[in-house]
């Protein structure tokens, strides 16, 4: 790839329960990469619905309100990043990489600022996140990427958690239900070692027989999807 010296902000955005170190070694990783391909950025990592010292119910139920149907933006892990964000990101690519309910909130942030014209030139990358509605002018912004077995099936239970579907209807015909209605553009499965919190892990057991650990999967897919536009 070319180098590119246009700045770049990139967002890491948590889950629930998350420990305040969990994205260090994906952080650093980032850092690597983008610096040897002459990009110019900064990483900053956020909790939309706070760490793991708060309680687990309340923000299940803050995650639950960026997964909604509805196609309005902001919902309250998505306010939170927005308001954190808003006043520094003006004129600058975005990148924002969730995991778990960080996927949604990341998702919701972004759309808020597009709305406002804070950013215009973003990308949305969602990492064993629960089903978020995207938006169909918006859905090539967005990609999804989930754990799969070693016979390519889902097998992270938070990536079958809410909903891509709706109804579509053709002239006169019955309405039929349309599962990947609005899913992400992009949508990949990741074979990590491991579970829902193992994405980003980069040392034993979170190796495969050759080798190669969770966060060199999932980051070299993320780097894979994202290649025309950095």
């Amino acid at each position: 790839m070319a180098a590119n010296t246009s700045s770049l902000r990139v967002y890491l955005l948590a889950g629930v329960k998350t420990t305040p170190c969990s994205f260090n070694a994906c952080q650093a990783r980032l850092t690597e990469q983008l610096h040897s391909e002459g990009i110019e950025h900064s990483i900053q990592v956020l909790f939309p619905y706070g760490d793991a010292s708060r309680s687990l119910m309340r923000q299940l139920l803050e995650v639950k309100t960026d997964l909604s149907n509805r196609m309005r933006a902001g919902r309250i892990g998505g306010k939170y990043v927005w308001q954190q964000i808003k006043d520094t990101v003006k004129g600058e690519k975005a990148l924002f990489i969730g995991h778990s309910g960080g996927g949604a909130a990341a998702y919701q942030a972004a759309r808020l600022l597009e709305e406002e014209g804070a950013v215009r030139d973003f990308r949305v990358v969602q990492v064993g996140s629960p089903r978020t509605p995207i938006h169909p002018e918006l859905r090539d912004r967005v990609s999804y990427f989930h754990s799969i077995d070693s016979l390519g099936k889902l097998n992270d239970p938070i990536s079958r958690i809410g909903s891509w579907g709706g109804w579509t209807r053709s002239g006169r015909t019955m309405p039929t239900w349309n599962r990947l209605k609005y899913a992400p553009g992009y949508v990949e499965g990741i074979p990590t070692v491991g579970g829902h919190a193992d994405y980003f892990r980069n040392t034993e057991p979170f190796m495969d027989t050759e080798s190669v650990c969770n966060l060199d999967k999932t980051i070299g897919r993320v780097r894979a999807w994202l290649k025309e536009w950095l």
